[in-house]
């Protein structure tokens, strides 16, 4: 169990404890309605003001509708999500995460990190090279059927048509000053992927997602990037329920 899980589980508990331990409030008959109203007003304000604490600093779920994460996760599935762990922390790879994706949306996506800033980048017969290494990733649905690589401060994909690079009109490039090297993901971003690999909307797409305080340069250029959270465990269908790990 994480930090944030056994932080969750605490919060929850507390304000079970809370609740139990409020007691009928005595009054004089004058007063009886107004005594009757608070003992029963006041569990829900304090529950109300602990779950609006936790929705908006700690956890919140969602709803997973489409089939880009498959077979990690199944359209249907209700998620929560730890909004906590960075505010304090960086992504890791393997993380699946929830974050604003760099083209015009309402909606957050999730994917998986793959690529962390400063790591060279390729993907080549299937199979993601970082740093040179070949990468063993058993969640993926299907090898990707495109090949991609990361050079010359561009994000160059060839699905069957010769290389092209990802046009900064459409994707999040960041500009060349931004980038510490013309072959390595620039700082504060990260190359995202779904396991369902060929039917994902993703960092072969759209470019990098990029933590917070960064803005996004592309089609949402100006627009606040960051990561909204962690997907940390399937609760439902209860079934399928379990922690999430790489």
């Amino acid at each position: 169990m994480t930090p944030t899980e056994l932080l969750i589980l605490v919060a929850v508990l507390f304000i079970a404890r809370i609740i139990l331990s409020l007691r009928p409030v005595t009054a004089n008959s004058r007063g009886r309605s107004t005594a009757i109203a608070r003992e029963y007003l006041d569990p829900f304000i304090t529950a109300g003001l602990a779950a609006w604490f936790l929705i908006t600093f700690v956890a919140r779920t969602y709803y997973i509708p489409s089939g880009s994460m498959l077979p990690t996760l199944q359209i249907h599935d209700v998620l929560l999500v730890d909004k906590f762990q960075y505010r304090f922390f960086k992504p890791q790879e393997g993380d699946i995460v929830v974050f604003p994706p760099p083209i015009p949306t309402p909606d957050d996506f999730i994917k998986r990190v793959i690529g962390l800033p400063g790591e060279t980048m390729r993907i080549h017969n299937g199979t993601v090279y970082l740093d040179g290494r070949a990468q063993y990733e058993p969640y993926e649905a299907a090898k990707p059927a495109y090949n991609l690589i990361i050079k010359n401060y561009e994000i160059y994909v060839n699905d069957g048509g010769g290389y092209q690079p990802l046009d900064p009109a459409d994707a999040n490039i960041p500009p060349k000053k931004d980038w510490l090297a013309p072959n390595r993901i620039p700082p504060h971003c990260y190359f995202m992927m779904g396991d369902n690999r060929n039917d994902s909307e993703d960092s072969h797409i759209w470019g990098f997602a990029q933590d917070q305080g960064r803005f996004f340069t592309g089609p949402r250029a100006g627009q606040p990037a960051g990561f909204t959270g962690k997907a940390v465990l399937i609760f439902w269908p209860p079934q399928d329920a379990r922690f999430l790990t790489r």
